[in-house]
Parts: structure tokens; C-alpha cells; sequence
């Protein structure tokens, strides 16, 4: 894929902030989408190892520590580039196609796709206060999510040993996510229709 040739949109946020929703509407209209956790859940299946916080954190840091703070963005590129055939709204080939990343941790990772991808990467922070976070986790049913209050602290924490804030401080774009489910989905589908 030639620069130019694509938009990849991406989403950084604190934990439950709303990025997989926002990837989720994406999905819903028809936008591939790069799941930066799939990595993790991929090679906690193939280590056989369940889905928890602490073992996906386990994962991400042992990968970060032996192949460096982008591990997961280097992953993630061949995936990006071997999208094929992204269609529009009505089924067409897109002129300007987007493909949308749901799950940058840090700052590393934004230097390895706007190396890689340049003026083509846009990223979209999703903010939303701590307590609304949390009481999100509860529902969502994940098994990552089975945290309480300290430990979903601690996995932010984490996050941000990974760069996650500074990620966040270059964002091209903010949204807040404070409102109801639908306001926010709103929100997403604007963005994303400002790069048809």
C-alpha cells in the first residue's frame, strides 16, 4: 500500500474509555479494523494461558521488554498492509479507504505508525472520567475486565509505564465520551465521515 492510498484512523484512550466501541461502529458501516489487544489474546491462546488482566499485562510487558516498546504496532503493520479491497458505504472501491486501529498503549507505538504511515495516521483520543470507566468494565464481561476498583487503577498505571498519556497528548483529534451510548456512537461516525 502506497502512501496516500489509505486513511488509518486510530484510537487511544484510558482503559474502557470507548475504543472498542468506537471501532465497533466502524465496523458497523464497514471499515476494517486492526485490534491492537487481538496480539495479546493471540499469543495468550497460543501459550494457552487464559484471558486476565494479569496475564494479558504479563504478555504486553514481556513483549514490550524483549522486542521493545512498538512490539505490538510492529505486529500490527503487515496486518494493516494486508487489507485488501476496502469498499465505501454503497459497496464501491473506497477513493481514499480507512482502516481504523482500536488499542494504541503508547507513545512508542504512535512513532512506529506515523513512521510508517505519515500524514495518512490520524489519531483520536476518546476521554472519559475514571468512574464512568470503571463502571463500563463491569458490563462489558470480558475476561480482563474482572478487576476491582485498585486493580483497574493499577492496569491505568500500567498503561501509562507504557507511554499511554503521552500517546494520548499527540492526538489529532479529541473526543469525550461523557453522554449516552448513541450520543457517543454519533460522535464516532462523524469522525469517521470526515475522511470519506
Amino acid at each position: 500500500m502506497a502512501a496516500g492510498e489509505v486513511q488509518i484512523l486510530a484510537f487511544v484512550g484510558a482503559p474502557a474509555a470507548g475504543k472498542t466501541v468506537a471501532a465497533a461502529v466502524a465496523k458497523e458501516i464497514g471499515i476494517p479494523v486492526v485490534t491492537m489487544g487481538d496480539v495479546i489474546r493471540g499469543e495468550l491462546q497460543r501459550r494457552k494461558l487464559s484471558l486476565s488482566d494479569a496475564n494479558a499485562g504479563s504478555i504486553a510487558n514481556e513483549l514490550r521488554e524483549r522486542e521493545g516498546m512498538d512490539a505490538i504496532a510492529r505486529r500490527c503493520i503487515p496486518r494493516i498492509k494486508d487489507i485488501k479491497d476496502i469498499t465505501d458505504k454503497e459497496g464501491k472501491r473506497a477513493k481514499k479507504p480507512i482502516i481504523v486501529i482500536d488499542g494504541i498503549r503508547g507513545i512508542a507505538e504512535v512513532e512506529t505508525f506515523k513512521k510508517e504511515f505519515g500524514t495518512d495516521f490520524i489519531l483520536v483520543r476518546i476521554e472519559a472520567p475514571l468512574i464512568l470507566r470503571y463502571n463500563r468494565i463491569k458490563t462489558r464481561g470480558r475476561g480482563d475486565d474482572l478487576l476491582n476498583i485498585e486493580e483497574f487503577k493499577e492496569r491505568e498505571e500500567r498503561e501509562n509505564r507504557w507511554g499511554m498519556g503521552e500517546a494520548m497528548e499527540k492526538a489529532d483529534k479529541v473526543i469525550a465520551n461523557e453522554g449516552s451510548l448513541e450520543e457517543f456512537k454519533e460522535q464516532i461516525k462523524r469522525i469517521l465521515d470526515l475522511h470519506d
